[in-house]
């Protein structure tokens, strides 16, 4: 019981930690950032004056609010989070910073997301496999995933554009779904959806590859180490099925320190692949990040950058109470 509350408590502090950072940053940076991005805004308007809500309101996320002291500022950014408003963009003004990330949190949770599952679904088998089988002809898959791995990522991205779009013409170039035959956006039909899976495959394929030979590697490395381990002697001893020491002893046990790294890995989910959303132009998290940056979007840097934070710190926080609950002893040390 001491280990989830202290986890409990650990990850409360660093949630206040990281929302607290979120706000102290812009009012830290030199010049002011909403006097900025409220001359971005009233050029995005067409040089209209913006209304003293709006102007407010970005004095409030960015800037030191008029005759309010810097507690009251942290109280008031609090209470807008609560409410769930993260301000508003001023690169696409005057669409608000919450509904930019939500239109394009789908979009990397499910490709992004998808790819690391299948990613690290195949590395910890074909790892265990290979551990299971050391020595062999299997051994040659650790190198060649490990050269994938070691490839840069635009490069790869870059590649396979080259070889089943612009070559072959089978798979599409850029985009999450076809903008011509879909011109009014997203829509929930079978139609949509074939053509998102379609703009998928590529970018899922560069991730899977990209990231496969760690899993392989690592999961190989600890099934060959837990191989050497008293409890799978002994039930070699024993006389026990190999696929049941495999399974039951040797693949269990040897996963356990992975999981933590999914656990990372899915955390990071929510953050994109900013190389592979930028190369094939899709519409996620990390291509909204790269835009709030180049167009100095203040408000949606700070949105992206505290959904990501939190997301990683939730991920983080599930998977070491699963941690937890499948190893005993990160119970009694942690």
């Amino acid at each position: 019981m001491m280990f989830y509350i202290r986890r409990i408590v650990f990850y409360l502090v660093t949630f206040w930690a990281a929302i607290s950072l979120n706000f102290l940053l812009p009012r830290l940076l030199p010049g002011d950032p909403a006097a900025i991005m409220l001359g971005k805004l009233r050029r995005a308007n067409g040089g209209r004056p913006l209304s003293e809500e709006t102007v407010e309101a970005i004095r409030s996320i960015l800037g030191a609010e008029q005759g309010m002291s810097l507690w009251d500022q942290y109280r008031a950014y609090w209470g807008r989070l609560l409410q769930g408003d993260l301000g508003v963009s001023s690169t696409r003004y005057p669409a608000s910073v919450a509904d930019l990330i939500a239109s394009a949190l789908p979009w990397t949770v499910i490709l992004v997301g998808t790819a690391t599952v299948i990613s690290f679904v195949i590395g910890i088998v074909a790892g265990a496999w290979v551990g299971w089988k050391r020595g062999t002809w299997l051994d040659h898959l650790v190198p060649v995933t490990t050269v994938f791995q070691s490839i840069p990522y635009f490069w790869l991205a870059l590649v396979l554009v080259a070889v089943f779009s612009v070559q072959l013409g089978l798979l599409p170039i850029i985009g999450g779904y076809d903008v011509f035959e879909f011109p009014a956006g997203p829509e929930w039909s079978w139609a949509f959806f074939a053509s998102a899976v379609q703009h998928a495959i590529l970018p899922a394929i560069t991730i899977v590859i990209s990231s496969v030979g760690g899993w392989l590697l690592g999961m190989r490395n600890m099934m060959v180490s837990t191989m050497s381990e008293d409890y799978v002697v002994t039930a070699e001893a024993k006389g026990l099925k190999p696929r049941r020491i495999r399974g039951r002893y040797a693949s269990r046990n040897a996963m356990i320190p992975s999981l933590a790294g999914f656990g990372i890995a899915l955390g990071f989910v929510v953050a994109g692949s900013i190389v592979m959303e930028q190369v094939f132009s899709y519409p996620g998290i990390g291509k909204l990040m790269i835009q709030a940056v180049q167009g100095l979007d203040y408000a949606l840097m700070q949105g992206v950058f505290l959904v990501i934070t939190l997301t990683v710190l939730v991920a983080n926080f599930a998977m070491d109470l699963v941690y937890g609950f499948i190893d005993p002893r990160a119970r009694h040390n942690g």
